[in-house]
């Protein structure tokens, strides 16, 4: 890495960067040892020109010979693009090559830095810290660096002793051809392996330990062979070696050496880079780079990747060595791949102009375990709808991998991936739901099912019948697993000619071979291999094996063994010799057969239901019962969606402000500092949102509010970045990462985060989890403030606070949804800020099951039907059934519900290609009639023919922390503000039943109240103390005046007084002819309390007498002295327009 001096420094080299040579002494200059002329005081001469020309003459002579293969192409006739497709192998060859040497210098580099800095802050204090003082998870073995840097130079004479008299004349013996096979040079090199870290796992066994090293191997090795016969040398110079190898010492045992074994392997595979030489560098060619690479490192997993071990005996005759090798796995994970939703489009066509979808598919990948779905074509949202079965060897450390990719002609585009550590499905049993792909955008929908492996087949029966009911494609659910141990044979017959065979064994169980090694020149080979078989009904199945001569040609033996003597078997195992069939006499077979049944434990699994709503169990009476004889299924009378649905919450997010930011922008050429223009980008759950840009300010307000439907799937975070806008490209000013399970827990917090990746700044945010109460049951808890046993005033059935919401005056506790409704909006209305979207009053979570009787297409073929599901912008797509005209979609889908009594569920029933084939409209106002805020049933058509079954859900959202503080008191009485609550300010243990009553009752005053000649204006008035505010909200005015003969255009006019300038003036929009007009239009005005209690609010009904005139009619005015309104209620009140003389004009 290149160091620019600074101003000042020295020309001369540090130390530090010119490195000594390793002849030098420690306390010398690098170039001490060097004599000097005593003459001309400089290093005598060289051996003089002699040698410079030699050089010369050998660079020209290598140039020279770059033009002998154009000479011979031109020479024998040969087309030029003989000589273009040279030229293009040996540039791809050398671009190859130098990328092999640049990342094998920087690896170096990064080590060496590594060590250095290691070096000068490990030991910045005189004296030692205690080792009580941080025990991290993954500690450095610094310890265990030394001594391997100590140990390498002589593992390096073992290497070239092991390399010279073991490997070098097997090589020999292997082939004639390879008679003259040696190895010339066999350096390991100065560089030594270097153990990053170390995790110690607690094991569940207390006779075995379990490590992992984090190993890194950038070495200059260097190692060369050459075939005398051939003239042929090829080597390795330099590689890369990184990964996890697993370390387990077992059996533990009470005499020494303590530890009878030591197990070495690979979690997963390792990443690999070689450096070759000699004739191995035609293996740098692009193609054969990668080429040689696979195969290397599928020799590498062949012994040292999961399930392959290296096992080194520490004792001698140790017990069962072949079930330390391989030992029976943990457990078996059950993948269904269901489907993905939301996946990027990748094709284009008419070059980028057309976008097109994507025809994703996917790789399930467990260690060397891998699959691949089906290919679905043109399809954003695929169903896969498969079941793969893989075999889990380590807890922890092994991850189930999904990646979805777009099928193209060429190269695959990449969609994403997702990661999933198998101790989370041992630890819940099930896990059903849909995790975010990393690297691109969208979900995958997983159901993953541990199996754990019993040794009782009394289980087989029942688990037989279970999966009778499981649905798996392509190949239907496993029983059982068997796993066989082939250990070695005896007295195998000779081949012709009595010469030894090399034999090696197949073992097959129905469709399904497994091979072995072959065991070269011997009739009494040892394999210590293991097989791993998944049985669909072990009672009728059998294990086929054959051992043949590694020609495959030459049968020495075979052995049909029914897998039913197993089930009678103790421990459902046998460990004797088996006796070969068409063999020799005595030929026989030792192997250790094991089965274990598949059972997954469904008493330890916990589905969360959502209380209170309508399930599949209710059955309408006229249905057939179960298990009747009916010839076609009962139509069902609801909908049976899965146990998540209904269970999402909404992340209320608060940008508040931010302090410290960096200063990006400069002027005239850099030499005048100015601010920045900062602004906020938010991305979470696949949405993202932006903030609006503050100009020139380094602690920006932006005060704006975000809402986000989130579901509990693990792993989730909420992005936060911070940017300046620039007319070009927008500087980066810091990022921050919150955990949404975090904030899910909590639900809510309010914190300053410290920015990322920049030298300052930090950013204030408030973010709320809202729950959504879908039942009546639960509102009339809530507005009731019905106490239950064992919990104290105030707090609700989950043990949350209830929100503080506004109190109004007068009005009577009310249970029904749609009477708590204008509470909530009353309360979203006050804490709303202008610059954000209006907040939503609820969640509508909506289960689309299926659709019968669609019309057909021309009348006699089924359409291709899909739906559309649309709640004002907000619309999502199901998946397109093929060719049906009773679809089961099984979709659901979440909408953000803003004014619950004007909007709309708007469902269309399209057929691709047919265009519509029927519609819904769907107010949510019946919601709110409704019984337990749920419709569950079949909806006809409009516009056509034919019926869907849906489930429209609606949920109520109550912020428990508000800031909206109510005193209570009387309707009559009336009292002075008092300071109001912090921020999510909890009630007090002593808060009464009937003060919570009288917070949560209706924000209305007495609708029987007479109305005054000129009418009323509703208005609330509310001091907002965390934002330093008044907030002021015009909801509406009622049986205004009318003057001539057609209804005023009204407005509300507000002024602040005793300000009369344009600063504090405010103004609604304009309603035409009516006398009772609705606004709902929210103002705010800076300045501290103790001001706004000196203040007069003047608020004027006015009209437009035309369009040509700026003269405004006068309807009515109210004047609010501020000083006599409990500022903190935030309650909305009818105030009597009196009339005024004068005539107003804007």
């Amino acid at each position: 890495m290149e160091r620019s001096q600074g101003e000042g420094s020295s020309p001369s080299p540090s130390p530090v960067d010119q490195p000594s040579s390793p002849s030098d002494p420690p306390d010398q200059p690098p170039a001490a040892h060097e004599k000097l002329d005593p003459d001309s005081g400089l290093p005598p001469a060289g051996p003089g020109a002699g040698s410079e020309v030699l050089a010369v003459l050998t660079s020209f002579a290598r140039r020279l010979l770059v033009l002998v293969p154009v000479y011979l192409a031109g020479a024998t006739g040969l087309s030029l693009g003989f000589v273009v497709f040279g030229l293009a192998l040996y540039l791809g060859w050398r671009r190859v090559r130098d990328e092999k040497e640049r990342s094998l210098r920087a690896a170096r580099q990064l080590l060496d830095d590594e060590e250095r800095l290691t070096a000068k802050t490990l030991y910045l204090s005189q004296r030692e810290l205690p080792a009580w003082v941080s025990f991290p998870d993954v500690e450095k073995a610094e310890w265990l660096n030394k001594i391997v840097a100590q140990v390498w130079p002589f593992l390096g004479q073992y290497m070239e002793k092991l390399l010279a008299e073991t490997v070098a004349p097997a090589v020999r013996g292997s082939n004639p051809h390879l008679q003259t096979f040696t190895f010339t040079r066999v350096e390991l090199g100065e560089k030594p392996l270097r153990i990053i870290g170390v995790k110690v796992h607690p094991s569940q066994r207390k006779d075995q330990i379990l490590l992992d090293l984090n190993i890194s191997y950038v070495g200059d090795v260097q190692i060369d062979v050459e075939i005398k016969k051939y003239f042929c040398k090829a080597g390795v110079k330099g590689m890369q070696l990184h990964g996890i190898l697993r370390v387990i010492l077992e059996p533990l045992m009470g005499d020494l050496p303590i530890v009878g074994a030591v197990s070495m392997f690979f979690i997963r595979r390792p990443t690999l880079d070689i450096n070759w030489t000699g004739m191995t560098n035609l293996l740098d060619i692009p193609g054969l780079s990668s080429l040689s690479d696979t195969m290397i490192m599928d020799s590498i997993a062949a012994f040292l990747v999961l399930p392959n071990r290296l096992l080194v005996p520490l004792v001698p005759d140790l017990h069962d060595v072949a079930q330390l090798r391989s030992p029976l796995p943990r457990g078996i994970i059950r993948i269904h791949l269901l489907a993905a939703r939301g996946l990027s489009s990748k094709d284009k066509y008419v070059k980028g102009l057309i976008e097109g979808k994507s025809d994703p598919y996917a790789l399930v990948r467990v260690g060397t375990q891998t699959f691949c779905s089906r290919v679905i074509n043109e399809e954003l949202n695929p169903q896969w709808g498969e079941t793969y079965e893989v075999i889990v060897h380590e807890v922890p450390g092994q991850e189930i991998e999904v990646e979805v990719f777009d099928k193209d002609p060429d190269k695959d585009d990449f969609l994403g991936r997702m990661k999933l550590d198998v101790g989370k499905v041992l630890q819940a049993g099930v896990l059903d739901d849909w995790y975010p792909l990393q690297g691109g955008q969208g979900q995958v929908h997983l159901r993953l099912e541990w199996l754990s492996l019993l040794p009782d087949a009394e289980k087989l029966e029942q688990v037989l019948q279970w999966n009778q009911g499981v649905s798996s494609k392509p190949e239907p659910p496993s029983a059982a697993i068997l796993v066989v141990y082939l250990d070695r044979a005896q007295d195998l017959p000779l081949k012709k000619g009595n010469k030894e065979p090399n034999p090696m064994v197949q073992l097959s169980v129905q469709d399904v071979t497994q091979e072995s090694k072959a065991v070269y020149s011997t009739n009494s080979p040892v394999w210590e291999e293991a097989f791993r078989f998944f049985l669909q009904d072990p009672r009728s199945q059998e294990l086929d094996v054959q051992v043949k001569d590694d020609s495959r040609a030459l049968t020495l033996g075979a052995l049909t063994l029914p897998l039913a003597r197993l089930l009678t078997a103790s421990e459902l195992t046998l460990d004797q010799w088996f006796q070969l069939s068409s063999s020799g006499p005595n030929s026989r077979l030792y192997m250790k057969l094991v089965m274990r049944i598949l059972y997954l434990d469904s008493s330890q699994i916990c589905f969360p239901m959502v209380p209170g709503t309508p399930g599949a169990w209710e059955l309408d009476s006229e249905s057939p019962p179960t298990g009747s004889s009916v010839d076609a299924p009962p139509r069902p009378c609801h909908t049976s969606p899965d146990s998540h649905f209904g269970t999402e919450n909404v992340l209320r997010i608060h940008v508040l402000e931010a302090q410290d930011l960096i200063a990006k922008d400069r002027f005239l050429g850099g030499l005048v500092k100015g601010k920045s223009d900062p602004y906020v980008k938010l991305k979470l759950a696949g949405r993202s949102f932006r903030s609006r840009v503050v100009r020139e300010d380094l602690s920006p307000r932006w005060n704006e509010v975000f809402e986000v439907i989130v579901t509990s799937i693990p792993g989730q975070e909420l992005e936060v970045e911070v940017f300046d806008k620039d007319l070009d490209k927008d500087d980066f000013l810091g990022r921050c990462k919150v955990s949404l399970a975090t904030v899910l827990n909590s639900g809510f917090l309010d914190e300053w985060l410290t920015l990322e990746d920049v030298p300052s700044g930090r950013l204030h945010l408030r973010l709320e989890r809202l729950t959504p109460w879908p039942t009546a049951a639960d509102l009339e808890e809530v507005l009731g403030g019905g106490l239950e046993k064992g919990r104290g005033p105030g707090w609700g059935r989950q043990g949350e606070p209830f929100s503080q919401l506004p109190r109004p005056q007068g009005g009577s506790c009310q249970s029904s949804p749609s009477r708590a409704l204008p509470q909530v909006l009353q309360v979203n209305s006050l804490i709303q800020t202008q610059k954000s979207a209006e907040l939503a009053a609820a969640l509508l979570s909506v289960y689309l099951e299926r659709a019968e009787d669609l019309p057909l297409r021309k009348g006699t073929k089924p359409p291709s039907p899909y739906a559309t599901l649309t709640v004002g912008e907000t619309t999502h797509k199901t998946k397109t059934i093929s060719q049906s005209s009773a679809p089961v979609w099984d979709e659901s889908a979440s909408f953000l519900i803003r004014k619950p009594h004007t909007e709309n569920l708007e469902l269309q029933v399209r057929g691709e290609g047919t265009g519509t084939l029927g519609s819904l409209l769907l107010p949510i106002s019946e919601l709110l009639e409704a019984e337990r805020l749920c419709l569950d049933r079949w909806f006809v058509l409009a516009n056509g023919q034919g019926q869907v079954l849906l489930r429209a859900q609606l949920g109520i959202l109550v912020s428990q922390h508000s800031g909206v503080e109510a005193r209570s008191h009387s309707p009559s009485s009336s009292s002075l503000a008092e300071e109001p609550e912090p921020w999510g300010g909890l009630p007090h243990a002593t808060t009464s039943a009937p003060e919570l009553r009288q917070r949560l009752t209706h924000g209305d005053s007495h609708p029987e109240a007479p109305v005054g000649p000129l009418g009323q204006v509703k208005l609330t008035v509310w001091y907002y103390s965390e934002e330093r505010k008044l907030v002021s909200i015009v909801h509406s005015c009622r049986a205004l005046r009318q003057n001539g003969r057609d209804p005023p255009d009204p407005y509300v006019s507000l002024l602040l007084l005793p300000d009369r300038n344009r600063g504090t003036k405010r103004k609604t929009s304009q309603k035409k002819r009516t006398l009772n007009p609705e606004f709902n239009e929210r103002f705010e005005w800076e300045l501290p309390m103790d001001e706004a209690l000196r203040r007069k609010l003047d608020v004027s009904v006015k009209s437009s007498s035309s369009f040509m005139s700026r003269e405004r009619e006068l309807l009515g005015k109210v004047q609010l002295d501020l000083a006599k309104i409990d500022l903190s209620q935030g309650a909305a009140q009818w105030y009597d327009l009196m009339d005024d003389k004068d005539k107003g004009s804007s």
